[in-house]
């Protein structure tokens, strides 16, 4: 499709021809983590957005998570926050400990630059760091409304399982980081420059994100 939208009239079974001539594999990495199941210490929130359709414009759901990447022996945590309509990136946070500082940087990143309206749907996972008091105060002061994973269902909030898997799988697994800053800064180019505004998503009919809110 990348092919095909600058012009070059190709198909499949030529792409996967010439790919395997030229001893190329499409790389995938493996994103299951297993956690721990402890006891709930509140009640959990209900999953909202299930019942709900899906947006029909920018700032009305936006989903959260947090993944784990090492680099030279330890490892660094990335929380992402992402606008379900487009599937674009709007705010990302890195840092060694996963802490409800961590999710509170990149929602507040989020919200610096999209200034969303009161009654936006903030959909996450039952983590700690997402249930901890600032969290629900950013809530309360920007009147969102949280809607949570059912416990034990990652499915519940796919999309972001698929970012992290094309991020690894793209970008990270394979590369070597000279040090956090230079992971950092790759980070932001590869959300900023390529899966923002380059990289194609079937579900948005092989448009960017970037392209998908640029075509309303």
């Amino acid at each position: 499709m990348a092919l095909r939208k600058k012009g070059v009239e190709v198909g499949r079974k030529r792409v996967e021809r010439l790919m395997r001539e030229a001893g190329l594999i499409a790389r995938v990495a493996c994103i299951y983590r297993r956690k721990p199941r402890p006891q709930r210490a509140c009640d959990p929130v209900p999953n909202i957005r299930k019942g709900r359709p899906k947006p029909t414009a920018v700032n009305q759901h936006w989903t959260s998570d947090v993944t784990y990447l090492k680099i030279q022996g330890r490892w660094m945590f990335l929380a992402v926050v992402m606008d379900l309509y487009s599937r674009r990136v709007v705010g990302w946070s890195l840092k060694n400990h996963r802490t409800a500082a961590l999710t509170k940087a990149a929602l507040l990143m989020a919200i610096r630059k999209r200034r969303p309206p009161k009654g936006l749907l903030f959909h996450t996972d039952q983590g700690i760091e997402y249930r901890a008091k600032d969290i629900q105060n950013i809530h309360t002061r920007y009147g969102f409304i949280a809607s949570m994973n059912r416990a034990y269902h990652c499915t519940d909030n796919a999309e972001m399982e698929s970012f992290f898997h094309s991020l690894k799988g793209e970008f990270f697994t394979g590369t070597t980081f000279r040090s956090v800053h230079h992971l950092r800064d790759s980070i932001a180019g590869y959300i900023q420059h390529f899966y923002n505004r380059a990289r194609l998503h079937s579900s948005l009919n092989y448009q960017s994100p970037v392209e998908y809110e640029a075509a309303v």
